[in-house]
């Protein structure tokens, strides 16, 4: 089981992206528009530096939402490797049948 505050600070930085998202993606859309004077694309991209650090989205870690590992996760289901061969020797995902020879 991970730390809980590490939990926390992922979930954090996951609602900081919601909220930032428009204007994080129209100071984007500004900055990187060739067409425009140079100031205007510099400003732009100033005002992108003064948003929060965490609102950007590469700053989120995938995590497994049962544990909150942040490694060998399946982007599919969302669980770490670990959860994923609990569930499965358990018979809780449909589907998955363990292999034995």
């Amino acid at each position: 089981m991970a730390k809980k505050s590490a939990i926390e600070k992922n979930n954090h930085r996951k609602t900081l992206v919601a909220q930032y998202a428009g204007k994080r993606k129209a100071l984007l859309a500004i900055a990187n528009n060739e067409a425009l004077e140079m100031e205007e694309r510099f400003e732009a991209r100033l005002k992108l530096a003064e948003l929060p650090r965490n609102s950007s989205a590469t700053r989120v870690r995938n995590r497994c939402f049962m544990t909150g590992r942040p490694r060998a996760n399946y982007r599919k289901m969302g669980i770490s490797r670990i959860a994923l061969r609990e569930l499965g020797n358990r018979g809780m995902i449909p589907g998955l049948v363990k292999s034995s020879w």
